[in-house]
C-alpha cells in the first residue's frame, strides 16, 4: 500500500511541477522550466524508493547495455537498404495500380 502511495506523490509532483509552469507565467522562462525539472526529479526520487521504480531503472539500465551491443549500418548499407525500399515501394505501387485499372475495368464491364 506504500507503493501505491508513493507512486501517486510521484505523479502529483509531476503534476505540481507542470502546475508551477503554468502559475509562474509572469516570471522568466528559465524559472518556468526549473520547476518542471524539479516537479520531475522529485518524481524520479520518490519513485527510486519503489520496488517498480527500481524495476524500471534496471530495465533502462541494460536497456542501455544492449543498446551499446548493437552493431549499427555504415553509411553505405544505410543508403542500399534505403533505396531498396524506396525500389519495393515504387513496384508495389505500380502492381496495386494495374490491380486497381484491372478490377475498376472488370465492375465497369460486369455493371454495363
Amino acid at each position: 500500500m506504500i507503493d501505491k502511495i508513493k507512486l501517486v506523490l510521484a505523479l502529483l509532483l509531476v503534476a505540481a511541477g507542470i502546475a508551477a509552469f503554468y502559475l509562474l507565467s509572469d516570471h522568466a522562462l528559465v524559472l518556468r522550466v526549473l520547476a518542471v525539472l524539479g516537479g520531475i526529479i522529485a518524481a524520479v526520487v520518490v519513485m527510486w524508493t519503489t520496488p517498480m521504480g527500481k524495476t524500471a531503472f534496471t530495465f533502462s539500465k541494460e536497456s542501455a547495455a544492449e543498446t551499446r551491443k548493437v552493431v549499427w549500418p555504415n553509411r553505405k548499407e544505410t543508403i542500399q537498404t534505403t533505396l531498396a525500399v524506396f525500389a519495393f515501394v515504387v513496384v508495389m505501387g505500380i502492381f496495386l495500380w494495374i490491380v486497381d485499372t484491372l478490377w475498376s475495368l472488370g465492375v465497369k464491364f460486369l455493371m454495363g
